[in-house]
């Protein structure tokens, strides 16, 4: 079974980043092969609709992982309400051939002050539209939640991500079974 992570922070120093490398050392303990990508790393040019992108090295990569993965752990911080733009990018190189019918977990890195909500709600509704199975369960975690280096720390924060990231591998294996 393959899982993809997105981390979906485009800042060198990431808080989204600290959940995305925690779900995949997590994903990586129950013998998932994890596909990490991380926009903040893997530059992507701007989604534009030219086809002549696809020929870029790292939108290849973006496409190849997604079209392996049978499952994907999507990470973002909230921006003003929403998800990344960075991530949005990445998510619009993709669509339906990479996502149908397959489970998506999702996690935000918050502000603070029980931010987060509206970026989970942006990013369910788009892979909703790319036709992801997104599971019920979420996360958002509060600044507090990590340490100076942005290592997600918090026993209850590293709980609840070892949840979505068993939920995902249990749904993701009824789903992939063929």
């Amino acid at each position: 079974m393959k899982i993809m992570v997105i981390g979906g922070s485009p800042t060198a120093e990431s808080r989204t980043r600290g959940i995305a490398q925690y779900a995949a050392e997590v994903l990586r303990e129950m013998n998932v092969e994890v596909l990490f990508f991380d926009v903040g790393n893997d530059i992507l040019p701007l989604f534009t609709g030219d086809e002549s992108t696809a020929q870029n090295e790292v939108v290849k990569k973006l496409s190849a992982y997604a079209e392996e993965a049978d499952g994907f752990f999507v990470t973002s911080p909230e921006y003003h309400s929403g998800i990344s733009g960075a991530l949005k990018n990445a998510l619009d190189f993709l669509g339906g051939k990479h996502f149908r019918n397959k489970p998506s977990a999702i996690a935000v890195a918050a502000g603070g002050g029980k931010g987060g909500v509206n970026a989970l709600t942006n990013l369910r509704t788009v892979l909703r539209g790319v036709y992801s199975l997104v599971l019920p369960d979420q996360y958002v975690a509060d600044p507090v939640a990590f340490d100076e280096g942005n290592v997600l720390v918090d026993e209850l924060a590293q709980t609840r991500v070892k949840e979505l990231a068993t939920q995902l591998k249990d749904l993701t294996e009824l789903v992939s079974k063929k």
